[in-house]
């Protein structure tokens, strides 16, 4: 039997899937991590030391990598990058803004009673805005807020990782130009196998002097050039589900069993298996019209550092997050009608199968 036969399946759902739901779940486990040490209450659940939201990020980057990889093959490199831009910066952008704008005030005024200073205080609000407009974030504090809570002046600690999930797209974006890459499964496993390798002997590596910005993208791409890897094979063969099974199987075996690259080497059976989950379990009809992951991923944190200083805590942990989840949904929502969807909308001068335009990570 030949080995296109073994692995047939069928065709992926792109418009019956529950990938929002999916997302959205990933977004609830980010927050739920950092609730422990925006609490001072520890680090939360670790696995071979990374809490549960880094690994939440690994899915979002999983998931972004198959979704993204069609999307650059299904529209030409001009309209690709213009989605790509429209998806992830104006939401970003009105983040900021809010925070500077309405977040840090509220905190002074908790704090301090006062707003005295805070316009002029550095890091001042229009100095975090504009320092961080390239969405490499390099101001974290505004100010003299967040003085007093547990994790202090640290008013976004998940928009780092928007950086590099645009430096993913870009990859994307200039592979796609490649016509070897459009038509064989192969540069995209070497691509992968070789952004493991370079994760693995990140160590030796590190002797050379490198940023620690390279660390962190090679920590991430291979989860993206594995979630690429998956496109290509469920693309020619479908989802397979014993295939599936064991892929999720494998995934797992390789994240516990394997520290230090076992995540990363799981990338091409997790997104598999993620996949598969997708197409078996349903997802709230308002979720699969409206995907706030994004914008839950984008305002959890700074809900979470509000609902500190607002006395959130008094209640214990389960009230935190309950709360903190509530004041997210909220804003997730608002940033999706208002400004997500209008942007997309704005920029799609041509139908794209809605399930290509995928949030960022994490």
């Amino acid at each position: 039997m030949s080995a296109a036969r073994v692995l047939d399946g069928e065709p992926y759902p792109y418009r019956r899937n529950s990938l929002n739901l999916f997302r959205l779940i990933l977004a609830a486990i980010v927050l739920f991590a950092h609730s422990w040490y925006i609490a001072g209450r520890g680090t939360g659940p670790l696995i071979h030391g990374e809490n549960l939201g880094g690994w939440a990020v690994a899915g979002f980057f999983v998931l972004s990598g198959f979704l993204i990889t069609r999307s650059r093959l299904r529209t030409s490199a001009g309209d690709y990058l213009l989605h790509r831009v429209a998806r992830i910066y104006p939401a970003f952008l009105v983040c900021l803004l809010v925070t500077a704008g309405l977040f840090g005030p509220i905190a002074a005024l908790l704090e301090h009673g006062t707003l005295a200073g805070y316009l002029s205080t550095p890091v001042t609000p229009f100095q975090y805005v504009w320092g961080n407009l390239g969405l490499a974030v390099s101001s974290y504090d505004i100010g003299a807020t967040l003085d007093t809570v547990p994790y202090p002046n640290a008013w976004n600690g998940s928009l780092w990782t928007l950086y590099y999930e645009f430096l993913c797209y870009l990859t994307v974006w200039v592979l796609g130009a490649w016509a070897l890459f459009r038509r064989s499964i192969l540069p995209a496993f070497i691509l992968f196998a070789l952004s493991v390798l370079v994760w693995a002997n990140l160590g030796f590596l590190a002797r050379f002097g490198l940023d620690p910005s390279f660390g962190l993208l090679f920590k991430l791409l291979p989860f993206f050039l594995g979630g690429a890897c998956a496109y290509f094979i469920v693309d020619r063969f479908g989802i397979n589900r014993w295939i599936a099974i064991a892929t999720i199987v494998i995934a797992v075996a390789l994240i516990v069993l394997v520290p230090g690259w076992g995540g990363q080497v799981s990338a091409p059976f997790l997104t598999y298996g993620l996949l598969f989950l997708s197409t078996v379990i349903p997802q709230p009809r308002w979720i699969a019209k409206n995907d706030i992951s994004y914008g839950f991923y984008i305002y959890a944190w700074p809900v979470q550092q509000l609902m500190v200083l607002a006395g959130g805590l008094r209640w214990g942990m389960v009230v935190y997050i309950i709360l903190t989840i509530v004041g997210t949904v909220i804003l997730a929502a608002a940033s999706w009608f208002l400004i997500e969807r209008p942007s997309m909308q704005r920029v799609r001068h041509r139908r794209e199968p809605a399930a290509t335009i995928a949030p960022a990570a994490s």
